[in-house]
């Protein structure tokens, strides 16, 4: 008998590595802390693999869940949220939460299963075109159909899913294709010609709004998520101070810039502030960074800061000129692009007049509320914040409860503020905590719904229990679909159309159900003891905050309407 060669020797040592091995290797890679997964019949063989693991595997209770828990993840950690799901319902229970993550930047690399290769197209037992699906709704996808391109495919879905502006990809995985045995494939790096973000801005760009600054009368900054997103807050910060030119931020952008700071002037939109939507309006020098002039921002485009000229910093060309005609366009990541201007030294302008004017209608035109016997939403959160030092995560479903957090909750750091933007999520607030908590497990952190949004996940409360996660659950609970029941009070002449619910369950009682400590809380004097007491426990707690019916967000900005053109200001 022949000798064995060395090689033959080690060939026979070596394991048969299978797909699904390939998957959990390439993710241990990656430094993945985290896989937000459901499992099923077309993802077994990975989950076979997830069962020695090392990678914590956190099981939502639906996979609309999961994902927007990886979203939380994602949005506290900056790191990409790692999402798993089944073929069929599994895969397209997760296109909410991807088109949500599109919407707002968020990183995720998610990957569903899919039937065997011999039978894709058949619609087989269930098969779904996921690829044709979340074509729209996501930075990148695609199918694996060779074992040698799995380590490959996914160090491209991370590389893709983090830098230039970041969004979900996803990779269908074949189930045949987990299961089949291969041998080690060479390592590969990434090799992406036709994806180059621009990251440095150009020179001379950075010059023109140099010159621009020091010759404006009104400069305003408009700060929106890409600070955030590129760890340029600092930057943000020495900047504003070194040209002395006010800050106004965008719904996602909260805590980019310190609301404590006297150059914040608070957030614009339709249910931003006086002040940072009367800034805008007036200003002769709008320079955006890291926003895309979403509609509730700008309000009627022909009235968006008519006499100003616009500047705007985005790492996503496709932004740049999309909705608002700009004269001095900076592709570039945030941080490099305010880097470049600080190095400038740029003459200040003269500008203490606009200053001045800033701070006056800050002063006259506030946030407010009047009192009554009833609880209001607003005098919740001024007891929030106050008690967590404004230093608490807070994240949030969509709607009246949103704006009032928004308006409300002065973030004093980047990454403490996880709410769905762009897509406007029901049902996004208590996953979302779930993914948040994970990021920083030393947190405070308040997942504030509103009571139509939290029936929407309240599954999730098993799994908050399941890890004994420490998250506050308020639920602001009016009775209806509040934002719904404001827009048919002011436009559909209070024409209530199924905005009202006429039966809920007990929130307490649910809680309890699930192992969780609830309250039912109705006057001021219950909520500033009961959260004292709930904020000094590590576990978690439902808090059912029995609020004025009949409160709406003010101030507003109707539809159609300027942003000079604002109703509900103080008296």
């Amino acid at each position: 008998m022949l000798q064995e060669t060395a090689f033959e020797k080690t060939k026979a040592q070596v394991k048969p590595l299978t797909g699904a091995d390939l998957l959990l290797q390439a993710l241990d890679k990656e430094n993945v802390e985290f896989i937000f997964g459901y499992p099923g019949g077309a993802v077994l063989p990975i989950y076979d693999k997830i069962y020695d693991s090392k990678i914590f595997h956190v099981l939502p209770r639906h996979e609309q869940g999961g994902i927007h828990a990886a979203e939380g993840y994602a949005r506290i950690s900056g790191k990409p949220g790692v999402v798993i799901a089944t073929s069929g319902p599994g895969a397209t229970n997760i296109v909410t939460g991807l088109a949500d993550a599109m919407m707002d930047s968020l990183p995720l690399v998610v990957f569903t299963g899919q039937v065997a290769t011999s039978v894709i197209g058949t619609d087989a037992f269930q098969e779904a075109d996921i690829l044709g699906i979340t074509t729209p709704i996501t930075k990148y996808n695609c199918q694996v159909r060779n074992l040698e391109d799995i380590p490959r495919i996914i160090k491209e879905a991370f590389y893709i899913a983090t830098t230039g502006r970041p969004g979900p990809v996803l990779i269908d995985f074949p189930k045949d294709i987990a299961a089949t045995i291969s041998s080690v494939p060479d390592e590969q790096e990434v090799d992406l010609p036709g994806y180059q973000p621009t990251t440095q801005p150009n020179y001379l760009q950075i010059r023109k709004l140099t010159e621009a600054v020091s010759a404006a009368k009104k400069p305003v900054i408009l700060a929106g998520a890409g600070v955030n997103f590129a760890k340029a807050s600092a930057e943000l910060l020495e900047y504003a101070e070194q040209q002395q030119i006010p800050v106004v931020h965008t719904l996602l952008g909260l805590g980019g810039f310190p609301a404590d700071n006297k150059l914040f002037v608070g957030m614009g939109g339709m249910h931003g502030c006086y002040a940072a939507n009367m800034a805008l309006y007036e200003s002769d020098l709008l320079i955006n960074v890291g926003a895309r002039f979403d509609d509730r921002l700008t309000g009627n485009l022909a009235h968006f800061a008519p006499n100003a000229v616009k500047a705007h910093i985005d790492i996503d060309p496709a932004e740049i000129g999309k909705i608002i005609p700009t004269k001095i366009p900076i592709v570039a990541d945030a941080k490099e692009a305010l880097s470049m201007l600080i190095k400038q030294k740029g003459l200040q302008s003269e500008h203490k007049d606009w200053l001045e004017k800033i701070e006056n209608w800050k002063n006259e035109y506030p946030y407010y509320y009047k009192e009554s016997n009833l609880l209001k939403p607003q005098q919740v959160l001024e007891l929030l914040f106050e008690k967590t030092k404004g230093e608490a995560i807070v994240t949030t479903d969509v709607g009246q409860h949103q704006m009032w957090a928004a308006q409300y909750y002065q973030f004093k750091e980047s990454n403490r503020w996880v709410t769905s933007g762009g897509l406007g999520t029901m049902g996004f607030g208590l996953p979302s905590s779930i993914g948040a908590q994970l990021a920083d497990p030393k947190a405070t952190v308040l997942a504030i719904s509103g009571d139509g949004g939290f029936q929407m996940c309240s599954q999730e409360l098993a799994l908050i229990r399941e890890l004994n996660l420490p998250i506050k659950i308020i639920i602001f609970n009016n009775q209806a679909l509040g934002m719904v029941r404001q827009w048919q009070e002011f436009f559909y002449e209070s024409r209530f159309s199924h905005s009202k619910e006429s039966f809920q369950p007990s929130f307490v009682a649910l809680a309890e159900a699930y192992g969780i400590k609830g309250y039912q809380i109705s006057s001021v004097k219950e909520a500033a003891s009961i959260l004292d007491e709930v904020l000094a426990v590590r576990e978690p707690v439902l808090l059912d905050f029995r609020i004025d019916p009949n409160e709406n967000v003010y101030p507003m900005i109707a539809p159609g309407k300027g942003l000079h053109e604002m109703v509900g200001m103080k008296p």
